[in-house]
C-alpha cells in the first residue's frame, strides 16, 4: 500500500551531517557524466552523496560565474540568497569565498537568513532600474537552492542583469567552464577562506523589507484586508516562512503562517506520489496535511523551499490543479489591471491547459506559447509585452499595476496573494471560477506521465521532426498541428507537440532518468483523454522507430 500523503516517518529522513560531510569530502568525477555539472530549466541540482553537487562543483561553477560576469561587462554587486536545504548555507559560503577572491561586490541578506527566489529576482531589476543594457555596473545574482527537490539535493542558479533565470547560451557557457575547471583541478580556483572574511567586505541587503514593502504596488492589499479574507499560509518549510509574517504584520492582514517550522530533514512534511519528501505545492501528497485544514481558512496558500511555486486550497475544492488556477490568474488579471498594456500578451508554455489559450481569445489577447522555462518569459516581461507569464508547474509572474516588471522569475508569494485579491474583489475563490470557466469552454483532463526510453531514444525524440508523424487523426479528431518548434517565438521544444481542436499531447526527454515525459489533455473528459494517451504512445514509438 502506498503512503504517498502521509506524514513522513524517522526512516524518510536524511542525515544533514552526513549530507555535508559528503560535499566537503566527497569529490566528483569529471569523466562520470551524471558527476559533472549541468544546468537544467532552473540550474545545477544534485545531491552530494551521488557526487553530483558537492564543494568541487560550487568551486568551479562560482569561478566560471566570475569569469562569466567578466567576458559580459558586469561589474556591479551580485546579490546572493540561499534557501532552507541542508546544502545551501554551505554552498552559499563556497560561493562567497570564490567571489570575494575575484573582487566582486557580493551583497548577502542583511539579516544572514533565507532568501526567496523572487526578492533576489526583485533585488536585480530594483538595482538595475534606469540603467542601460551594457551598464558595467549592472547588478546579477545567485541564488542556491534546489527548489522543490527532496532534502538530500543542491542546487545552485545563476540569474543575469534581467534578473530571471539564466539563457541557454549563457548556463552552456557557465556549465563548461567549470566542467573545464574541475578537471584541470579546483585547486588553481582563487578563495578567500571564510573565518578570514571581514565582516565589512560583504554588502548587505535587506531583501525582505524591500519586496514587501513594494508588494503594495502589484497586489490590491487593502481590499484584502477590508474583505477580512483569513488566509493560511504554509512555507513548507521554505524560505518564504519569515517574509508571510512580515506580510500579515505589514499590512493588517488576517494572515496565519501555519506551520513556521524550518528543518532541513522535512520532518513534518507528508509523502510525495512516489513515497519522497518533497516540497511541491502543486501535489496533492505534498500538500494533504494542508489540505485536510482547507475548512479552518478562506484560503490556504503553499510554497515550495525556495518559493518560486504556489499552490492554492479552497474550502470547496481542496488544492487547485495549477493549469486551473493559472487559467483563473489570467482571467481575472487581465480584467482587473487597467493600466496594464493593452497589447500585452498571455505568456504559457505549450504544456500548459489549452483552457488558457480559450481565455487569452476571450480576452481579446495575443497568447505567447513558449517551451517549457521560465527564460523564454523574460524579455516580455522587460518590455512588458507580455503582462503574465505561467508555467503548468505552478510558476508564474505578472506585472506591476502600472505595467511595468515585477520579477522577471516565478513568485509563489505573489500568486498565493492573488487569490486572495481573488477573493476580496469577487467573493469567488479560485475554484469557484474556474468552474465557470470550465462551463463556459470545457472541461479540462489533463495529465502527465512518464514512459520509459533509451538514452538513444530520449535523443532522437528531442530532434524529432513533425515529419515524421504520419498519423493524421488523434482519438478520433482531424490533427490540427504537429509542433517541433513553439509557435510564440520560434524556439525548438525539445521534443514534439501534436493538437487537435479539444486535444493535444506533448512529449519531452527527460533530461535526469531514462524515460520521456508525455503531457496530454481533452476537453472531452478522462475517457477521451485515455484514449489520447494511448495513441500519443503509438505515436511517438512510431516515429522513433518503435
Amino acid at each position: 500500500m502506498s503512503r504517498a500523503g502521509t506524514p513522513a516517518q524517522e526512516s524518510d529522513l536524511i542525515s544533514i551531517d552526513e549530507v555535508i560531510n559528503a560535499y566537503y569530502d566527497l569529490q566528483p568525477d569529471p569523466a562520470v557524466p551524471a558527476q559533472r555539472v549541468a544546468f537544467g530549466t532552473s540550474g545545477h541540482r544534485g545531491s552530494s552523496l551521488s557526487r553530483s553537487f558537492n564543494e568541487n562543483h560550487i568551486l568551479a561553477t562560482t569561478q566560471a560565474i566570475v569569469d562569466y560576469r567578466t567576458a559580459q561587462g558586469i561589474a556591479g554587486p551580485l546579490f546572493l540568497g540561499r534557501d532552507t536545504h541542508g546544502l545551501s548555507r554551505p554552498a552559499e559560503r563556497t560561493a562567497i569565498e570564490v567571489l570575494v577572491a575575484g573582487g566582486v561586490d557580493v551583497r548577502i541578506d542583511s539579516r544572514d537568513s533565507w532568501v526567496p527566489t523572487p526578492a533576489l529576482s526583485h533585488a536585480i531589476l530594483t538595482y538595475n532600474k534606469g540603467r542601460v543594457a551594457d551598464d558595467p555596473a549592472r547588478a546579477d545574482g545567485i541564488v542556491v537552492t534546489p527548489s522543490h527537490n527532496p532534502p538530500a539535493d543542491g542546487g545552485f542558479k545563476y540569474n543575469p542583469p534581467n534578473g530571471g533565470p539564466a539563457d541557454t547560451d549563457a548556463t552552456a557557457w557557465i556549465a563548461d567552464r567549470a566542467n573545464a575547471l574541475i578537471a584541470a583541478g579546483v585547486d588553481q580556483i582563487r578563495r578567500t577562506p571564510f573565518a578570514d572574511i571581514d565582516s565589512d567586505t560583504l554588502g548587505r541587503y535587506d531583501f525582505r523589507q524591500a519586496y514587501v514593502e513594494d508588494l503594495r504596488n502589484i497586489i490590491d492589499v487593502d481590499a484584502i484586508r477590508k474583505a477580512g479574507v483569513r488566509i493560511g499560509a504554509d512555507p513548507l518549510g521554505g524560505a518564504s516562512v519569515d517574509y508571510w509574517a512580515l506580510i500579515g504584520e505589514h499590512y493588517g492582514l488576517d494572515l496565519t503562517v501555519v506551520n513556521p517550522e524550518v528543518d532541513p530533514t522535512w520532518r513534518f512534511m507528508t509523502l510525495d506520489w512516489d513515497e519522497k519528501i518533497r516540497m511541491d505545492p502543486s501535489s496533492p501528497s505534498a500538500m494533504a496535511a494542508l489540505v485536510a485544514r482547507r475548512d479552518e481558512y478562506d484560503l490556504l496558500t503553499g510554497n515550495d523551499a525556495d518559493s518560486d511555486r504556489h499552490g492554492i486550497v479552497t474550502p470547496d475544492a481542496g488544492l487547485m490543479n495549477p493549469n486551473h488556477y493559472l487559467a483563473v490568474a489570467i482571467d481575472y488579471l487581465y480584467s482587473h489591471r487597467p493600466d496594464w498594456p493593452a497589447t500585452a500578451a498571455v505568456g504559457k508554455t505549450l504544456v500548459s491547459s489549452m483552457i488558457i489559450d480559450k481565455v487569452a481569445a476571450s480576452l481579446g489577447r495575443a497568447l505567447l506559447e513558449v517551451p517549457v522555462g521560465f527564460k523564454w518569459f523574460v524579455p516580455g516581461l522587460l518590455d512588458g509585452s507580455v503582462a503574465f507569464g505561467g508555467e503548468e508547474s505552478a510558476g508564474a509572474s505578472f506585472l506591476r499595476m502600472d505595467g511595468t516588471v515585477w520579477t522577471t522569475d516565478k513568485d509563489g508569494i505573489l500568486l498565493c496573494l492573488l487569490a486572495a485579491e481573488i477573493l476580496a474583489v469577487t467573493g469567488q475563490t479560485p475554484s469557484q471560477r474556474y468552474a465557470e470557466l470550465a462551463e463556459q469552454f470545457g472541461a479540462s483532463a489533463y495529465q502527465r506521465v512518464d514512459a520509459a526510453a533509451s538514452p538513444e531514444q530520449k535523443a532522437a525524440l528531442a530532434k524529432l521532426s513533425p515529419d515524421a508523424v504520419t498519423a493524421t487523426e488523434l482519438a478520433g479528431e482531424p490533427i490540427t498541428a504537429k509542433l517541433s518548434h513553439a509557435p510564440g517565438n520560434g524556439a525548438p521544444i525539445g521534443g514534439l507537440k501534436v493538437q487537435t481542436e479539444h486535444a493535444w499531447f506533448a512529449a519531452r526527454p527527460s533530461g535526469t532518468e531514462d524515460v520521456y515525459k508525455l503531457y496530454a489533455e481533452s476537453l472531452r473528459g478522462p475517457e477521451h483523454l485515455a484514449q489520447v494517451q494511448a495513441e500519443a504512445r503509438t505515436v511517438v514509438d512510431t516515429a522513433l522507430g518503435g
